[in-house]
């Protein structure tokens, strides 16, 4: 249950390390703080594998890239897959340049991580014999919608063992035997930046306290879209939901997970 995962965070403050980008650093450290997480951004390449033998789970986010970075994202994957940690991929911009694609590729290839979030356009770039426009995005925005990509989204899933799950107006995700939906959001959320890759670090957190990929995947999803829902109650525009997102991840009761929670299919 999501309020499960909710709960064992707040109790043990996992570590959540995360390789993630210049925009939204700021963003996710205090989203993983307000749910109760312990996030770390560290990318340095002579302390990325130290720093993953402390966490409990590995989140990659390419949405600004260097080859250093590249390099620090493949040797953390590589000590996290060592160590039996999970890692969470965010392929930010996948199919928008030929550099953000082959990198999430070979991430895939290289880490094996436990769960890929991205959107749709993005998935649809590293499904299998894809074509050149088949995941086109627009910068990092998708011109596809979750629902068009489920079959995208299974055969990455198929190739790389992993959980892939398709953010939208509906969020997928598809599992080995299992595709879930989960419904929460609101339309606002598309107006602030970064709240896909607090999507993203948000399932890390529950990566961290669930050993289910496919759960994980859903809560983390769920709470990033009932916290958007709460915060669009008060907000006046893009700006004011963020800030009383941070508060709703705080202030987010068990109950209130379990009542707000609309996800079909775990």
């Amino acid at each position: 249950m999501l309020a499960t995962d909710l709960a064992r965070i707040r109790a043990e403050a996992p570590l959540v390390h995360n390789i993630t980008n210049y925009v939204v650093m700021n963003t996710t450290a205090n989203a993983l703080l307000a749910v109760g997480a312990s996030p770390v951004m560290a990318h340095a390449l002579d302390e990325v594998e130290e720093m993953v033998g402390l966490a409990r789970t590995l989140v990659l986010n390419i949405g600004t890239l260097s080859p250093e970075w590249v390099e620090a994202m493949v040797r953390a994957g590589h000590a996290a897959r060592h160590k039996g940690i999970p890692v969470v991929l965010d392929p930010v911009g996948s199919g928008a340049t030929r550099l953000r694609t082959t990198t999430a590729l070979r991430l895939l290839e290289e880490v094996g991580p436990a769960i890929v979030r991205g959107n749709a356009s993005e998935i649809a770039s590293l499904a299998p014999a894809a074509g050149a426009a088949a995941g086109r995005t627009k910068g990092v925005d998708s011109t596809r919608d979750a629902e068009e990509t489920v079959d995208a989204a299974r055969a990455v899933a198929a190739r790389h063992r992993c959980v892939v799950a398709v953010s939208g107006p509906t969020d997928v995700i598809v599992g080995e035997d299992r595709t879930v939906r989960v419904r929460n959001g609101h339309p606002l959320m598309v107006r602030v930046t970064g709240l896909g890759c607090t999507a993203t670090a948000l399932i890390g957190a529950c990566a961290a306290v669930n050993p289910s990929a496919l759960e994980a995947a859903a809560h983390g999803l769920a709470l990033n879209g009932i916290a958007g829902e709460i915060a669009a109650e008060r907000a006046q525009g893009p700006g004011t939901l963020q800030l009383y997102l941070l508060d709703a991840l705080h202030r987010l009761t068990e109950a209130e997970s379990t009542a707000r929670a609309r996800i079909e299919g775990l």
